[in-house]
């Protein structure tokens, strides 16, 4: 797989655990996309309206609102609909959960997450070229089996 272009693309993580937050941001910056921050819900669907990353990180579990509302808005919102969010947690929820589902989320995630997983997933969801979207239940499916 080719790597993407990371120039002036930008990664929005949604986590209220500062460690999980530190270490998605250097994973990510690792990598050489731009990193913005929310600690809730309410804060990241503000910078997805204000900034249009190009791509999310979303934690399940976060303050006030769930990551999986938060993820629904965005996906029924014209204007963020196309942005590929990737939904995290470590409360045993799988990517086969109807609520996970339901959310329009891009791709599922749990926690821990390997480093190799989730660096693989952001460029296959940045260069938007999954030919077969068994390529990226795979990737869940082997991240699910490992937790």
């Amino acid at each position: 797989m080719e790597a993407p272009d990371t120039a002036g693309k930008c990664v929005l993580i949604v986590e209220d655990n500062l460690l999980n937050m530190k270490l998605f941001s250097a994973m990510v910056a690792a990598e050489g996309y731009g990193v913005l921050q929310a600690a809730d819900a309410a804060r990241g669907l503000d910078l997805a309206h204000q900034e249009c990353p190009d791509l999310i990180i979303m934690d399940v579990k976060l303050p006030g609102m769930s990551g999986l509302e938060a993820t629904r808005i965005l996906k029924d919102d014209a204007d963020t609909a196309d942005i590929p969010i990737i939904v995290t947690t470590a409360y045993g929820l799988t990517g086969d959960d109807e609520e996970v589902k339901a959310s329009g989320c891009d791709a599922f995630l749990a926690k821990p997450i390997g480093l190799s997983e989730l660096v693989e997933l952001i460029d296959v969801l940045m260069l938007r070229s999954v030919p077969e979207p068994r390529y990226v239940r795979r990737l869940i499916e082997a991240n699910a089996k490992s937790a």
